[in-house]
């Protein structure tokens, strides 16, 4: 049975006086002086190094050693990457043969919008004929600049992904605006318009017989001949001398400006407008 411990009032002579000597409390149970001393250092890790074992992450005896840095890091580390500016030409003539090429897609894009604007009554004919004139003679220009690298336009449309088949008609196959191709009617009197036939048809006639056979010399005019043939609205639609004026001028086209019509051309040619004006006297 549990006997509780006697107080000093029922500790008898059963009970000598106790002393409490004893040595576990001859000193304080806790040091109750001010802490003086600094902290402990803090643990020194090793370097990190190489670990080619994947099969269990790095360890070292000092304990986990840290990965190496993933780049998500390194967001605030001023970290420079120098931008560099990539040039597609190594000498000026490069440089000028991709300047050039530019010239000849922008020329493409713009006659494409050109003929869409045309169809849509966006631009009308007076002023839709002038900037297709000139549109064609900057793309001639181009393409003479460009006969060594760009042998084949369908080619070079196709390598840069230009889907201009109304520019490609207008410029490669025909190479006259389409008030050209198409009878417009005119503001302008019927007078006026019938001397400016004339006019053109004569010196047309003059030049070829003045020996003016270059490709640059003769498709202006023939291009003035056709513009005022499709100016006479008396004009029936299939009247000979626009078919004729009209396939010169897209056999023209093919060839280089600085080509040449052989002698049975010259002679073709000018039979064909000395015919083609008989046929238009006779019909005013």
């Amino acid at each position: 049975m549990y006997q509780p411990y006697p107080t000093p009032s029922q500790q008898g002579s059963a009970f000598p006086p106790q002393s409490y000597n004893h040595p576990s409390y001859s000193q304080p149970p806790y040091n109750n002086t001010p802490h003086t001393s600094s902290p402990p250092p803090p643990a020194v890790l090793s370097p990190p190094t190489a670990h080619n074992d994947l099969s269990s992450p790095p360890y070292t005896s000092s304990g986990p050693r840290p990965f190496p840095n993933d780049g998500r890091q390194n967001s605030g580390s001023n970290i420079s990457i120098a931008a560099k500016e990539i040039k597609l030409h190594a000498n000026p003539k490069e440089r000028e043969m991709y300047e050039n090429m530019a010239d000849m897609y922008s020329i493409i894009k713009t006659v494409e919008h050109l003929e869409k604007a045309y169809i849509r009554d966006s631009v009308s004919a007076s002023e839709y004929t002038p900037a297709c004139s000139k549109l064609i003679a900057q793309f001639k220009t181009a393409q003479n600049l460009l006969k060594d690298q760009v042998p084949d336009l369908n080619k070079f449309m196709s390598d840069y992904r230009l889907d201009c088949r109304a520019s490609y008609d207008r410029l490669a196959v025909k190479g006259f605006p389409a008030t050209l191709e198409h009878s417009v009617v005119s503001d302008s009197g019927g007078f006026k318009v019938v001397a400016e036939t004339v006019q053109h048809f004569i010196t047309a006639m003059d030049s070829v017989k003045l020996n003016m056979i270059s490709i640059d010399q003769l498709h202006p005019l023939l291009n003035d001949v056709m513009e005022s043939l499709n100016k006479n609205p008396s004009l029936p639609p299939e009247f000979e001398g626009k078919t004729k004026i009209k396939n010169w001028l897209i056999t023209m086209n093919s060839m280089k400006a600085s080509d040449e019509l052989n002698e049975e051309q010259v002679r073709q040619l000018l039979f064909d407008l000395e015919s083609s004006y008989n046929a238009f006297y006779k019909l005013i």
